[in-house]
């Protein structure tokens, strides 16, 4: 870091002019991700429901219906009498738009016709299957629904692919509403906290450079694996808000110097070996939490994961590059624009001493304080009891939403999705099954509860294709889950393989891949930051205390959302309907919140190891930690909570969640966990904190990062 901090001072101006050309043309390049985001990859690709998808698109093509186009006849008209206009305006969709299949109530073979009338027989659906030839991208895909429009005739559309594109436009309308709301206030907080414009614009101008980065990293990734539509508001946002906080540890720690006398050149360089060495580790401890993510089978985590290391990785080479370049060239102007000179010096003075008294008080009951926060946020966790995997459904996009109100009608109005049980019978040695085997399965299928009737999609080569039509009331529940197990448990004729898939399997074959992966993630995370800490510090305390927080902290967050977001207390507050959680999201706050914990343990932990280094006591050292971290740790989170809380505005309720989430746990963490109950335990455990064995120790001394 030496190193490096010398080539910023003396060539400040072209480290500053490379920068900005590398990611200003790389963000420009990078906007092409915008047509390359995909509403795929949630399922387990080994899962015997996947299995299913393949052998039934191999062999009958695509059966899911892109769009479900519903129509319902005006008052005193028959859905007969509209018929010859819904045909018409089908055979013109079908010039111009090649499909796969269109089948509508008159022209589905039964009884999978009735399933396209309604219960009232006014309105009447068409299922549409585009097929991989139909020309149609994301953006002329409004276009194709207007081809659908039949004059006079009330048109709504529901199906698959119009409710994953909605998905897409939401979040892509989301995250330009987030970022021109978040960045300006960014920019406020930051010019308070500094007491001055240009130091606050520092930060958020490298942190503006981070989102540029991050479009240009996801167009990169989409060349080689799916990239998730979440993934652009995620590794966005993620970018920002880390380059800001960044930002602020290392100008807070540069205008620290000067205040003591030092000359910019020495500001610089010390900035650079303290808060920039720092910023350095925690990004390496944000990486190993994020790369936890790459152990799941779905694509959509991978891409998750693979998307945040990359915002880490650039928010850290960004602030490590553009900030102390720029603080070389603005020297003591990084005080400038401000309405009193002395304001920053007063702000920090009074930080010092509030949080220094805060801490002189926890030290004096430690005890009190340590048993009080963590019965607390035990309290707090207790949801979790409760706590279960979901999907993320059409309920999640906006109340006002055109696809979610078209799919309530199709589940109010017609007699069933035709949502079931799909199974797949093979016989040996490439031969089809018998027909005796065939009506055998199908008896014993429509025998089991919750399932209204079997139906044979079809027959191809060794494969007989079977649906088993969930009951009313029965899609949705936790019943279809009992379905799913209960046919693949079912006795079938010899020489005769049973496959059980469909759309409930297909959730519950990748929630229970998430479910046997999670403890992998779990075990990289804590491991690689057990072995980081002690590479930092030196001790064995310290970094098994540092994962206990942050676990302590995790299961307080989850249990608020689970609380909120699944048993519904407040959640009309939100607008959300309440749903047992998605597992992506549930991974994902997992990583953020497990590497912002520690990543404030090693702000705090690094500012005690100076003064501990320089002779203090246990005591003496978490008071110097404190008082000069609170202020700025606390400030970090703030400005965290302003970039991620911006998913509370979403559209989606499922960016809600992770929205709130987030808000809970850097309030409980940055405030709550870090300056309260951290220095209690610290004095609890007195000297055994710094304790190591003395093999450890010479490990640490011939290999150790240093603080």
């Amino acid at each position: 870091m030496s190193r490096w901090a010398e080539i910023v001072v003396t060539r400040s101006r072209w480290v500053l002019a490379i920068v900005l050309l590398v990611v200003l043309f790389a963000g420009a390049w990078g906007v092409g991700i915008f047509g390359k985001l995909t509403g795929t990859g949630y399922y387990d690709p080994n899962s015997e429901a996947v299995e299913v998808e393949q052998i039934i698109y191999e062999n009958f093509g695509s059966q899911a219906a892109d769009i479900i186009a519903l129509y319902t006849a005006p008052e005193g008209r028959t859905v007969d009498d509209i018929r010859p206009d819904i045909e018409r305006t089908l055979a013109e969709f079908q010039d111009a738009v090649p499909a796969e299949s269109i089948q509508t109530y008159w022209t589905a073979p039964p009884p999978m016709n009735q399933l396209l009338l309604s219960t009232d027989q006014r309105s009447v659906a068409a299922s549409i299957t585009l097929g991989a030839n139909s020309g149609l991208t994301a953006a002329s895909f409004p276009e194709a629904l207007d081809l659908l429009e039949v004059p006079g005739v009330e048109s709504q559309f529901a199906g698959n692919t119009v409710v994953a594109i909605e998905f897409t436009d939401t979040l892509e309308s989301d995250l330009v509403r987030s970022e021109l709301i978040a960045v300006p206030i960014t920019l406020v907080l930051l010019v308070f906290i500094f007491g001055g414009v240009i130091a606050a614009a520092v930060p958020v101008f490298v942190g503006v450079l981070a989102i540029f980065s991050s479009l240009a990293t996801l167009r990169l990734l989409s060349n080689f694996t799916e990239v998730s539509s979440y993934a652009l508001n995620i590794t966005s946002l993620i970018g920002l808000g880390l380059a800001i906080d960044y930002g602020l540890f290392i100008v807070s720690r540069y205008r620290e110097e000067l205040a003591a006398g030092s000359d910019v050149t020495s500001a610089v360089k010390r900035t650079m070996s303290t808060a920039g060495h720092t910023v350095m580790f925690s990004a390496a401890l944000l990486i190993c939490a994020f790369a936890g993510m790459l152990v799941f089978p779905q694509t959509v985590l991978r891409s998750l994961g693979l998307g945040a290391m990359a915002a880490v990785l650039g928010a850290a080479v960004l602030s490590l590059t553009a900030v102390p370049a720029l603080l070389t060239m603005l020297g003591h102007r990084i005080n400038a624009w401000t309405w009193d000179r002395e304001t920053s010096t007063r702000a920090e003075a009074r930080a010092r001493r509030f949080w220094g008294g805060v801490v002189r008080k926890v030290v004096r009951r430690p005890a009190l304080i340590a048993v009080v926060i963590t019965g607390g946020l035990l309290v707090l966790a207790s949801p979790l009891f409760e706590a279960r995997f979901g999907e993320i459904e059409y309920t999640a996009l906006p109340e006002d939403s055109q696809a979610r109100a078209a799919t309530q009608t199709l589940l109010d109005e017609f007699p069933s999705t035709g949502n079931g049980a799909t199974l797949v019978l093979r016989g040996e040695n490439g031969q089809a099954p018998d027909s005796t085997a065939v009506r055998t399965v199908s008896t014993e299928v429509a025998k089991v509860d919750g399932i209204s009737q079997t139906v044979i999609v079809g027959q191809e080569s060794d494969v007989v294709v079977l649906q088993g039509l969930y009951a009313q009331g029965v899609d949705g529940t936790a019943r279809a889950s009992e379905i799913t197990g209960e046919l693949r448990a079912l006795d079938v004729p010899d020489g005769t393989e049973l496959l059980v898939g469909g759309g409930r399997a297909l959730v519950d074959d990748a929630n229970q891949a998430v479910s046997d992966s999670l403890p992998w993630m779990i075990t990289i995370m804590v491991l690689s930051t057990l072995v980081l800490l002690f590479l930092a510090f030196g001790s064995v305390a310290l970094p098994i205390k540092a994962v206990l927080m942050a676990a302590l902290s995790l299961a307080a967050t989850f249990g608020v959302l689970t609380w909120v977001f699944q048993l519904g207390h407040g959640a009309s507050w939100l607008h959300v309907v309440p749903a047992a959680m998605e597992p992506t999201f549930v991974v994902l706050i997992l990583a953020v919140v497990f590497g912002l914990s520690t990543d404030y343990e090693v702000f705090l932990m690094s500012r005690m190891m100076e003064a501990r280094a320089a002779g203090a006591t246990t005591v003496e050292a978490v008071e110097y930690g404190i008082a000069r971290t609170g202020r700025v740790v606390t400030a970090a989170a703030l400005l965290l909570i302003v970039v991620t809380g911006a998913f509370t505005i979403s559209g989606l309720s499922i960016m809600r969640f992770l929205g709130v989430g987030m808000i809970v746990a850097l309030i409980v963490d940055a405030t709550i966990v870090r300056m309260l109950l951290v220095p209690s335990l610290v004095k609890l455990m007195g000297e055994a904190n710094w304790w190591a064995p003395a093999w450890m120790k010479r490990v640490h001394a011939k290999v150790g990062l240093g603080h």
